[in-house]
């Protein structure tokens, strides 16, 4: 792509930076996977920002988040099917200090990424709208399915993680 960006790609990115920075964090637990998700996201979004059209009844960020959790969910199961990489020894742990601040997530928020990433694909990015505080109607228009729909997965997905924060 030898193209620069458009002022208004550039605008969109801007604004909806941290949309895609929850989808990585979500997505991904290593802060390395998680930059490369992030910019793995942002050239699909370059790729597919000429052939987006701003619709009176659509948002932008609905646009953003279908592609976002599509490359996420795509990166996530090519991860998965990839060899693990050999971790560093526990003594050179100490060495290791982060640079996105995870290590200093306060107890609570960790426990729910911990029960988060212990769930699917799918439910992951229910979890994630709704930590958004997208409406239900937004939901349905990401994800593709009903309003109906919706609500009863969030149900479920409450209840996943209702349990599995009980347990530890």
């Amino acid at each position: 792509m030898s193209a620069a960006p458009s002022a208004d790609f550039l605008a969109a990115l801007h604004d909806y930076q941290p949309l895609v920075r929850r989808v990585c964090r979500l997505y991904c637990q290593d802060a390395d996977d998680r930059q490369d998700l992030f910019q793995e996201i942002v050239l699909q979004l370059w790729r597919a920002w000429p052939r987006y059209v701003p619709q009176p009844d659509a948002k932008l960020s609905t646009w953003l988040y279908r592609i976002a959790l599509n490359v996420a969910i795509s990166n996530l199961r090519q991860r998965i099917r990839r060899p693990a990489a050999v971790g560093l020894e526990q003594e050179a742990w100490h060495l290791v200090q982060p640079t996105d601040g995870s290590a200093y997530e306060p107890e609570e928020t960790a426990a729910l990424y911990r029960a988060i990433d212990r769930l699917s694909d799918v439910d992951k990015a229910f979890v994630l709208l709704y930590l958004e505080d997208r409406p239900y109607e937004e939901m349905a228009d990401i994800l593709g399915i009903t309003q109906n729909n919706v609500r009863v997965k969030m149900h479920r997905v409450q209840e996943k993680l209702r349990r599995q924060l009980v347990r530890n």
